[in-house]
């Protein structure tokens, strides 16, 4: 991204053009085949075959226990029979939805956790508002659906294609803020709902959702359902200060429904059960421990107003890394876009000033820096060549046994003899994890994360040295491990 958008259709077209393209082309595929399932179900079934993990995704939820007939689906066309043109574009739509927005990017932990709760909230407002509406037509069940998933496109879609300035708002505020959102619309020079609104109109979508989006509580039953739904979900994801506030809203939906309160809550939970199963048919596990279940009232008033976010848990950071690459064997087989995510991960898990990989040459007498992050996970131009066969080396030693090495004193006897000044220059009398990276049993270069010393003096007028804690030390070598895993996985297939 050259320049950073400043205004709603700037936005628009970044996200709709350049960052989501996939989604736009489903769009307007879609819009071709009328509602006319005579007429059209032969023909869209045709397009969808062409799409190998669409077709999948079809028989999957074609398959699912609430559609299942005597036989089990087995065609795509049969698939489209049993579900109906219109649940069968729903499903087209948050299929391309939810893999173009799982599609594993180097962004912020915080930024990528960001994005998973508000498509986890959106998934489930999609169920809990045709859940809302059991008496209305097929078609009316499948509109709200829609409606209700992609309420909250433009603040989903922000996060997805936001780039350095979503990085940038994600570090400057606290994101769990009751002001978090405005602050981030100030920022971007446009509201979330402006790109909610210019998306739909973009891609031709439904006149709900645009009315929806526009003074929804004076509106119809079904409009007010879209954005009840939305609040629920979110609602119960992230408890508010006020328990009443929650209970008027079940009451409110509970009187459209009419049906009690407790009947209401009945099919909250049942629906939490139905959005999990077809969240696996979607290839999107990971979203479905985000859906929470109704809170309790100890649940309310927990939210800590101004907490940092680095307060959060280096091991819940850890957690997001090892998620991302596991996602990352679905969609890629980019052996770079393993490396540098990991990378970044490692950069911003541990704080450290410098992560590099340094890769093996062919003739195996050294190894170059092939990708350098500094602290702010951004590319280090710096390139480095070290030879691993002159001179006995700790990095050699590495890549010849395979095993990590946690070098925090380099002076020490336990390393003198095998630091070259190669070696000593790239340390820079800070402190150094190596750790070897394989596919296989065959070992292709090393991983080396670093501290460096502070440049600013103490009070004893010498230099501060960050050392690498040994529990630090073991959980960055387990991520290199199943970075390893991984690497292996995609080259066997």
């Amino acid at each position: 991204m050259k320049s950073i958008p400043n205004t709603a259709d700037q936005w628009i077209e970044l996200i709709a053009n350049t960052e989501l393209p996939a989604i736009t082309s489903t769009v307007k595929m879609l819009d071709k085949f009328s509602n006319d399932d005579k007429s059209s179900l032969p023909k869209l079934s045709q397009a969808i075959l062409h799409d190998q993990a669409l077709s999948s995704c079809l028989l999957k939820i074609a398959n699912n226990a609430q559609h299942m007939g005597v036989n089990k689906v087995t065609t795509v066309s049969r698939a489209s029979v049993v579900l109906g043109i219109q649940t069968v574009k729903n499903v087209c739509l948050t299929a391309k939805l939810v893999d173009s927005l799982l599609v594993s990017k180097s962004v912020d932990y915080r930024v990528y956790e960001k994005l998973m709760q508000l498509m986890a909230n959106s998934f489930f407002a999609a169920m809990l508002a045709k859940m809302m509406v059991p008496n209305y037509s097929d078609e009316t069940q499948e509109e709200v659906y829609l409606a209700a998933l992609l309420y909250g496109i433009g603040e989903t879609a922000f996060w997805s294609s936001g780039g350095k300035i979503a990085d940038k708002l994600v570090c400057a505020a606290d994101i769990n803020s009751p002001g978090f959102k405005e602050y981030c619309e100030q920022e971007i020079g446009t509201s979330f709902n402006s790109l909610s609104r210019g998306l739909a109109h973009t891609w031709n979508l439904s006149d709900l959702l645009l009315k929806t989006l526009d003074k929804p509580e004076s509106r119809t039953d079904e409009v007010k359902i879209v954005f009840f739904a939305d609040r629920l979900s979110t609602s119960i994801a992230q408890p508010g200060e006020n328990e009443e506030d929650f209970n008027q809203l079940l009451a409110n939906i509970a009187k459209i429904m009419k049906i009690s309160v407790s009947q209401l809550k009945v099919r909250i939970t049942h629906t939490r059960k139905q959005a999990a199963e077809l969240l696996s048919s979607y290839g999107a596990d990971i979203l479905i421990d985000l859906i929470k279940v109704l809170p309790k009232a100890s649940d309310f008033n927990q939210h800590i107003r101004f907490a940092s976010i680095h307060q959060m848990s280096k091991e819940k950071r850890l957690l997001t890394a090892f998620m991302k690459l596991t996602k990352l064997v679905k969609s890629s087989r980019d052996i770079n876009e393993y490396l540098q995510t990991t990378l970044i991960d490692v950069v911003k898990v541990f704080e450290f000033d410098r992560c590099s990989f340094f890769m093996l040459s062919d003739d195996k007498t050294k190894v170059k820096s092939r990708f350098v992050f500094d602290n702010k996970a951004e590319n280090d131009p710096i390139k480095i060549t070290i030879n691993v066969r002159k001179s006995d080396n700790a990095i050699g030693r590495v890549l010849n046994s395979k095993i990590p090495a946690l070098i925090n004193d380099y002076s020490h006897r336990q390393w003198r003899d095998i630091i070259t000044k190669e070696l000593a220059e790239l340390i820079q009398d800070g402190s150094m994890a190596i750790i070897p990276v394989k596919i296989g049993d065959k070992a292709i270069g090393v991983v080396c994360a670093q501290y460096f010393c502070n440049q600013q003096k103490s009070d004893k007028n010498s230099l501060k040295k960050r050392v690498i804690a040994t529990d630090d030390f073991q959980q960055l070598c387990s991520l290199i491990d199943h970075l390893n895993i991984c690497l292996t996985m995609i080259m066997l297939r």
